[in-house]
């Protein structure tokens, strides 16, 4: 742990504690903190945690992540997490087992993931802490069960922490008259993060809609000249998918390998016939930065086996034929398609877009980051959307490549 942390971590919480990050007085069922990116706000709902636990001996706390690897690495076992901020005596021990954290007078917190909404179920609670809210793969369908398991005590209540985006769920819980929402920049915390932070990164990203979003903590509805809305994206939006006729890995490849590289677009989607409309639904976002060309290669060699995919289709423009050398030297026996670019990535994007727009394409669950740079892309001055463009091969090859196929009964495993 850095000294500075280590020091912060030291003082007294109630005294040293920025505004946003001290528990609002009045009568709320949810305090919603809203932040940008190091706003403090995981150290917030940590040591909200702690003081709860101690107050309430033998109550249940329930913590929500987008992931249960979340769960453990950021919201208990993090530098701003439970047991970091439990003072000698009073830490927690992990019982990774049963995901559990056990105080020493025993109050007893259970870490639960977003991407698990049913594993809430049969579960009840005096209070919880969702973290990263807004990207929770399965939002609707883990609130629901959060909320119905929130049944203990005289007035069982919770924290929500989150970088805010335009989810049609966090604009009704803000809404709610039992909800009591504090909003916190990056900057309201500057004292505790790196000054490079703010010379390299957060420059980068000041003054435009993405910057409004994960450094001031704003809700950034549109942005002017997108091909995406956040409506669009929101009606899209299901909770699984049907039997599906054919599945590909789409993959649009960095221009250099290594830990400094760019993303690795990668995205599975398949396709199906909803009544006589045929439809295509994006499964998974496996997109990574930092990977070197077998690294990426193995990946998506992985995603073409974990979906039982039909083949994987490769953006060749950066490397020629060798990006599908590559996918063979990992698996020899998987179909590669390689796909050239010849018209900028606007125009690619245009005719998914116009099957979004039509109903044509759904979402299975939410994909944060690719939803982010669907609705923030211009096609001037923007950031490579790699995640964007591998979606649109995906969704080019399923369903503008080809004649329809015949409907079929493939499903999921």
């Amino acid at each position: 742990m850095k000294e500075y942390h280590r020091a912060h971590y030291d003082k007294d919480w109630d005294a040293n504690a920025l505004d946003h990050q001290k528990e609002p007085d009045g009568d709320w069922t949810t305090w919603l903190l809203l932040g940008g990116r190091g706003a403090g706000k995981t150290r917030a709902g940590a040591e909200w945690v702690r003081q709860i636990a101690n107050d309430n001996k033998g109550g249940a706390i329930a913590l929500v992540a987008e992931t249960y690897a979340d769960a453990r690495e950021v919201m208990i076992e993090g530098p701003s997490g439970i047991r970091a901020v439990s003072p000698s005596g009073e830490v927690p021990q992990y019982e990774a087992s049963r995901r559990r954290l056990v105080w020493p007078d025993g109050a007893v917190a259970y870490a639960f993931s977003a991407e698990d909404p049913d594993g809430i179920r049969g579960y009840q609670f005096t209070n919880a802490w969702s973290d990263e809210f807004a990207k929770w793969r399965y939002a609707e369908e883990t609130w629901s069960n959060l909320q119905l398991a929130l049944r203990l005590g005289e007035k069982p209540r919770q924290i929500v922490t989150t970088t805010p985006r335009p989810m049609a769920l966090l604009k009704r819980l803000i809404a709610s008259p039992t909800t009591e929402t504090v909003r916190a920049s990056t900057y309201d915390n500057r004292a505790h993060l790196s000054e490079a932070f703010f010379t390299e990164i957060a420059a980068l990203y000041e003054g435009t809609a993405l910057g409004r979003q994960e450094l001031m903590g704003e809700i950034v509805d549109d942005v002017a000249g997108a091909l995406w809305t956040w409506n669009l994206i929101e009606a899209s939006r299901i909770s699984a998918a049907p039997p599906l006729d054919r599945i590909v890995v789409a993959v649009d490849p960095p221009a250099t390998g290594g830990e400094n590289a760019d993303e690795c677009g990668i995205v599975i989607a398949g396709v199906a016939y909803c009544g006589d409309v045929k439809t295509a639904f994006v499964l998974a976002d496996w997109s990574a930065a930092g990977l070197s060309p077998q690294q990426w290669a193995s990946r998506t060699a992985a995603a073409y086996h974990e979906f039982s995919a039909d083949r994987i289709v490769v953006e060749v423009n950066q490397g020629g034929d060798m990006a599908k050398a590559v996918i063979a030297q990992v698996d020899s026996q998987a179909p590669v398609r390689g796909v050239h670019a010849t018209r900028g990535k606007k125009l690619r994007a245009e005719p998914v877009a116009a099957l979004y727009e039509q109903g044509r394409v759904r979402h299975v669950g939410a994909f944060s980051k690719l939803e982010d740079q669907m609705t923030t892309f211009t096609g001037e001055g923007s950031k490579s959307p790699d995640r964007l463009d591998a979606l649109v091969w995906a969704i080019t090859d399923l369903m503008l490549s080809k004649p329809a196929p015949k409907p079929g009964v493939r499903k999921l495993n």
